[in-house]
């Protein structure tokens, strides 16, 4: 059983004063890692993880999750070893499948179906591989390029690597080839466009991390299990605050159309998702306390905006 590694993962960003005072800011508070996502809309990736990395001493850095469709092979090769270079070797390095459609369309990159994108991750990664183990000089260009400080993934050439998601093929790959495995907890809601998501439930859960165990083999307990909390609630009332934040998603669905109630979880669903934090400080800690030794999940992230509620939970679990 791993010890726990706290993140966040950052939305936005205004300034380059500010961002730099809240990586700052959450070091203080312990966090081990801040990532950063890959959607239109948002920061670019490396860049703001250079500079997370340099306003910090020790916190590592992260991408959760490229969308690999985004990126050609070698171009992102050259990005990661840049990126390793000059974070000092803090960076771990997250790739996915690509889920929103939108994206694709406003790219201009085609939509194809699930087993298709996750062909294009296993692809990704085997590239990877091959460029961080093969000088650049051999490829063409006459003389060497950059390469990962670290040797922790893609075989023994590259920064540790964590692949999300759900689907079975996904999963399937992160098991074959993860160092870190997020067995998210989005689902696509059955006859809604893509992009329109519920909650994982706990049977689900089990079912999904048991899948992929079966696929890390030997390799399993050696994973780091990743949680990506959806949100965090410090309460002394754990029940009214599920209840509000079924109404919430009640509400959310209504808008959208979707008259599926299982789309929208109980209470009791909602006070079990291993997702949704809510509780006192210690009720959140014990409940993630639960959490590892069901699921194996120790590597946990928090959205952005979570960032500061969720930091007095982080000595809580960090006590003997």
């Amino acid at each position: 059983m791993h010890d726990f590694r706290f993140s966040y993962n950052v939305f936005g960003i205004t300034s380059r004063a500010e961002f730099v005072a809240e990586c700052r800011e959450g070091e203080e508070y312990g966090y081990d890692s801040v990532f950063a996502a890959d959607h239109l809309g948002i920061p670019a990736p490396f860049p703001l993880l250079v500079a997370a990395a340099e306003a910090t001493q020790r916190m590592r850095v992260g991408t959760l999750v490229l969308n690999v469709a985004f990126w050609n092979p070698a171009l992102l090769a050259r990005e990661v070893a840049t990126a390793d270079i000059l974070t000092d070797g803090r960076l771990d390095l997250g790739l996915g499948s690509g889920h929103m459609k939108w994206e694709f369309d406003e790219a201009g990159i085609g939509w194809t179906g699930p087993s298709a994108r996750a062909a294009a991750l296993e692809r990704m990664i085997g590239e990877l591989q091959r460029l961080f183990s093969t000088e650049f000089a051999q490829l063409g260009r006459g003389e060497a390029g950059p390469k990962p400080v670290q040797r922790a993934g893609f075989g023994g050439y590259g920064p540790p690597l964590l692949v999300g998601g759900t689907g079975d093929s996904v999963l399937r790959i992160a098991g074959e080839h993860a160092q870190i495995i997020g067995v998210a907890g989005a689902y696509q809601v059955k006859g809604q466009p893509p992009g329109t998501f519920r909650l994982a439930t706990v049977a689900e859960v089990d079912e999904r991390v048991a899948f992929a165990r079966t696929h890390a083999g030997a390799r399993a307990d050696e994973i780091e299990w990743h949680l990506l909390v959806q949100a965090v609630v410090i309460t002394d009332d754990r029940r009214a605050a599920a209840e509000d934040l079924v109404a919430e998603d009640r509400e959310h669905f209504e808008s959208l159309g979707v008259t599926d109630e299982r789309a929208v979880p109980t209470v009791e669903e909602t006070l079990e998702s291993p997702f949704l934090l809510i509780g006192t400080v210690d009720e959140i800690a014990a409940q993630l306390r639960r959490s590892r030794e069901r699921w194996g999940y120790s590597y946990i992230t928090v959205h952005g905006p979570f960032m500061r509620t969720f930091a007095p939970v982080i000595p809580a679990l960090r006590q003997p």
